[in-house]
């Protein structure tokens, strides 16, 4: 193939995937409401997790989104410098959402701030986000793609701490924000929870976080153990699925963190609901892919 087929066949891949990880959820994901439905113990928790995977099935069998809100769909791209489309893939991960808006179908979700309507295209000026990462002698490229609900992930919550609140005080924010917006976001939720130095700095790690695979820790002893304090925390708050009361409450707690300025500790949580809709798929430099978050996946 030439370049241009090249791009037109990625562009193409992307869509499908897209569309795909719209109405299937994660490996990860579902094994974990699966393991969450034999914990519960009241029939209307019970009956919640069995309506979700009655939408899952029905999602598959109609050729539809699990979730009418598809979402703002959002890039985490791991690229070598080698990688042989590392100057088109701005442009290929755009046209990859146009696509996927007509044949998914996605719910038109990009609306112009300031000028205040919606582009029917799901892309807009500057948009769909894209959050670079980039690997140094590499040739392949690792993109986790994410549907950013309205309810869940996009109403999140970020704050710059004075260093005197301590690490307790990131615990003590994380709880205030389930207890607030918490019941609303469809639980059971994960919680992506970024630290570092700034508002900024600790939103897009929270993000990153909601990419990490339901298991993982963080290499750092310490925030794996507030991982696994905060998800007992979240848990013994009692939202249960969809907020209606439950055992658990949390899918999983995921902390990233970064190094920061003596003076600040950046807190931020985003979290994603139940329906958690992210797929991660890994490209060889001759464009062979590898769906990691979907091994039954078929495009």
């Amino acid at each position: 193939m030439d370049k241009t087929q090249q791009v037109q066949s990625m562009t193409e891949t992307l869509s499908k995937f897209i569309a795909y990880f719209g109405k299937v959820l994660p490996d990860d994901i579902r094994q974990k409401l699966e393991e969450l439905r034999k914990i519960e113990t009241t029939p209307m928790a019970a009956l919640i997790y069995d309506t979700m995977f009655k939408n899952q099935e029905l999602a598959a069998k109609l050729n539809r989104p699990s979730c009418q809100d598809t979402g703002v769909i959002q890039f985490f791209a791991r690229v070598g410098t080698r990688f042989p489309l590392i100057d088109d893939l701005s442009e290929i991960f755009r046209n990859s959402v146009l696509d996927a808006t007509k044949h998914a179908p996605l719910r038109h979700n990009s609306v112009e701030t300031f000028d205040e309507y919606n582009t029917g295209l799901n892309v807009g000026y500057r948009t769909p986000s894209i959050d670079w990462e980039i690997v140094p002698k590499s040739d392949k490229l690792d993109v986790d793609i994410y549907m950013a609900g309205g309810g869940c992930t996009l109403p999140g919550r970020a704050m710059v701490l004075m260093p005197g609140a301590g690490y307790e005080g990131v615990a003590d924010f994380v709880l205030d924000v389930m207890t607030s917006y918490g019941p609303n976001a469809c639980p059971p939720l994960l919680v992506g929870v970024g630290v570092a130095t700034s508002v900024e700095t600790a939103a897009i790690l929270s993000k990153r976080a909601l990419m990490r695979p339901l298991g993982s820790h963080n290499p750092n002893e310490k925030a794996a153990l507030m991982e696994r304090e905060l998800t007992k925390a979240i848990d013994a708050i009692g939202l249960g699925p969809q907020g209606l009361k439950g055992e658990r409450s949390v899918m999983g707690v995921h902390i990233e963190n970064a190094a920061r300025h003596p003076s600040t500790i950046g807190v931020a949580v985003n979290t994603g609901c139940w329906s958690h809709r992210r797929g991660n798929i890994a490209f060889g430099p001759d464009l062979t892919y590898t769906i990691v978050s979907h091994k039954e996946a078929v495009l």
